[in-house]
């Protein structure tokens, strides 16, 4: 059984890679069949589908895309047996188009950047298997982010 901080470690080094976006970090942290339930859910490009270090590596390089200046902070986590919780605040700056996919690929969302600084509370949830994320899903304060970006009231 992981520790509650061996999972919180796993988790924080796994949020560092999504704000570096460098496919050979996610190589060694990801399970070969780990997948984000949440992509297309949450509109990201279908790459971000594919499993394992790719589709992780996918939507690094579409928040990133997105947003510059990108991080996580974790400010609680939780572990039991294979899953771990963690609760966060991500912060960046809108500088790329806000994009959005259909569940079947087709680009619905494409929104110019604003430059507006951004902070928004997020829980983050993963299965880990022999040390690897194999499984990742969230919840976010989208309403929140649209706000901060000037695009919803």
């Amino acid at each position: 059984m992981t520790s509650t901080t061996d999972a919180r470690t796993l988790v924080e080094t796994h949020l560092a890679e999504m704000a570096a976006g460098d496919l050979e970090a996610f190589e060694r942290s990801c399970h070969p069949a780990a997948r984000d339930r949440d992509a297309r859910a949450i509109g990201a490009p279908p790459a971000c589908s594919t499993p394992g270090a790719a589709g992780f590596h996918a939507a690094a390089l579409w928040l990133r895309g997105m947003f510059s200046e990108l991080a996580w902070d974790v400010h609680e986590a939780v572990a039991q047996n294979d899953l771990v919780v963690v609760h966060t605040t991500m912060r960046g700056r809108h500088t790329g188009p806000l994009t959005k996919y259909s569940p079947d690929g087709v680009l619905v969302m494409d929104v110019p950047a604003t430059g507006n600084e951004f902070t928004v509370t997020q829980t983050h949830w993963y299965r880990h298997r022999e040390g690897l994320i194999a499984e990742h899903w969230q919840n976010s304060d989208t309403l929140g982010l649209l706000r901060q970006l000037g695009l919803a009231g």
